[in-house]
């Protein structure tokens, strides 16, 4: 029988986590993408091989992946503002000695899952466009294999990606004007 245990986190909660956000976002500026990458997959290695790992952590660890894929999708083309947020939260994620140190049993995480969970409401809308472009990507190659020809599938990939970026860069604008989150 699992125990549920919640709490609220308030704006101000809130903005204490952005601050820290903010603070890795300098970092970025500093460090090597592949380093932040290689860092992230490192503790992803690590939180894989601690068992039992808690659920709330657990849960989150495909939601890391898939914006490692998107950051790492060069088809994709992910814009530089949204680069620049992914690597900062990979950048907080890595680090050990962040606002709950890594290595305290349980809740070592739960400041990461936070950071994870802001980010990702954040970027709502660049996850549902890649989403989308994957599955276009996925359906264009089984509908026409691997016969043809490979200028045109860039063209198609392209113009497909051109229109999600607009979309994703409409809605993302339009979430922060009502500030739905």
């Amino acid at each position: 029988m699992g125990l549920s245990i919640s709490f609220e986190l308030t704006d101000r909660d809130l903005q204490f986590f952005r601050r820290a956000l903010r603070q890795s976002r300098t970092a970025v500026k500093d460090a090597e993408e592949t380093e932040i990458i290689e860092a992230v997959r490192a503790v992803l290695d690590e939180i894989r091989g601690s068992e039992p790992l808690p659920d709330f952590v657990g849960k989150r660890i495909p939601e890391l992946e898939s914006l490692l894929s998107m950051l790492n999708d060069e088809e994709w083309q992910l814009p530089e503002t949204y680069r620049e947020r992914l690597l900062a939260t990979f950048v907080y994620f890595a680090d050990p000695e962040d606002i709950l140190p890594d290595d305290i049993p349980v809740i070592g995480y739960l400041d990461d899952v936070i950071i994870i969970e802001l980010v990702a409401r954040e970027l709502v809308h660049v996850r549902e466009a890649y989403e989308d472009f994957c599955k276009y990507r996925d359906d264009f190659e089984n509908e026409h294999g691997t016969d043809v020809d490979p200028v045109i599938r860039r063209d198609r990939l392209d113009r497909q990606r051109q229109q999600l970026h607009q979309r994703m860069a409409r809605r993302s604008a339009q979430q922060q004007k009502s500030n739905l989150w």
